[in-house]
C-alpha cells in the first residue's frame, strides 16, 4: 500500500524531528524544512500530499507561506501548527488556506486526526477552539475598535521610529524573536501585510505618541 507523503516545516529541528518519528510508520516523509523561503519551491519539486506548516517561522511566516502558496495555485492541503491556541490566528490561517489547525501540545492522536480528516478534504480545528473559530469567521469586524496591548504600542511605537528588530529587543530588554512575534500579532489584528503599511496606518490612526 502506498503511503501519503508528507511535508514538514518547523524552525525548530528538535519539533521536526520529533514529528518525522510520529509520522513515519503512517506517512512517507518527503522532506523536513527549516525556512519559510525555501516552502513553495519544496512544495512544486516534492508534491506532498500534506504540508505540517508551522506558523511561526523566521524570515516568512507561515500565514504568508499560505499565501504564497495559494498565490501559485499548489495543490497540497495544510495543516497549520503553532504554540498558541488562538483564534485570531486560526481564522487567519483557515482564510490564507489551511485545512486544518492544531496546537503543538495536542497529542499525537488527534495530530492522526486531523492529518486523516485533511487527506479526506475535510478541515479539522483544534479541540477547544472549534466554537470561537466559527464565531470569528462569522462576526462583522469592527474597523473602529482597535486594542493593542501595552507592550505592542511599545513594539510599534519604535517600529515607527526606524529601529529593527535586533534594536527594539535591546531597548525592550526582549530576545528578537519575541520582538518580531509581537510586530507579527499586532499585523494579524490590524490586517496588515508589510512593516512599510503598519507604520502608516499607525501614524494616519494616531496609535503611537
Amino acid at each position: 500500500m502506498t503511503l501519503p507523503t508528507a511535508l514538514i516545516v518547523d524552525d525548530h529541528r528538535v519539533v521536526a524531528e520529533g514529528l518525522v518519528r510520529l509520522l513515519s510508520d503512517r506517512f512517507e516523509i518527503a522532506g523536513t524544512i527549516t525556512d519559510g523561503r525555501l516552502v513553495a519551491d519544496a512544495v512544486g519539486r516534492l508534491r506532498p500530499d500534506i504540508l505540517l506548516l508551522d506558523m511561526s517561522l523566521p524570515h516568512v511566516s507561515g500565514l504568508e507561506v499560505l499565501r504564497q502558496l495559494r498565490r501559485l495555485g499548489a495543490a497540497v492541503k495544510t495543516i497549520a501548527l503553532t504554540m498558541h491556541a488562538d483564534a485570531n490566528l486560526a481564522v487567519e490561517a483557515l482564510k490564507a488556506g489551511a485545512s486544518g489547525f492544531v496546537l503543538k501540545e495536542s497529542s499525537g492522536e488527534e495530530l492522526f486526526t486531523a492529518l486523516q480528516e485533511v487527506l479526506a478534504g475535510r478541515t479539522y480545528l483544534a479541540s477547544g477552539l472549534t466554537r470561537e473559530i466559527v464565531t470569528r469567521m462569522v462576526a462583522k469586524p469592527d474597523h473602529d475598535r482597535i486594542e493593542l496591548t501595552i507592550r505592542q504600542r511599545e513594539v510599534l511605537r519604535l517600529i515607527v521610529q526606524g529601529l529593527r528588530a535586533k534594536e527594539i529587543a535591546a531597548a525592550l530588554e526582549l530576545s528578537t524573536r519575541t520582538v518580531e512575534a509581537i510586530k507579527y500579532r499586532t499585523m494579524q489584528i490590524l490586517n496588515i501585510h508589510s512593516t512599510a503599511e503598519l507604520v502608516r496606518y499607525a501614524i494616519e490612526h494616531g496609535l503611537v505618541r
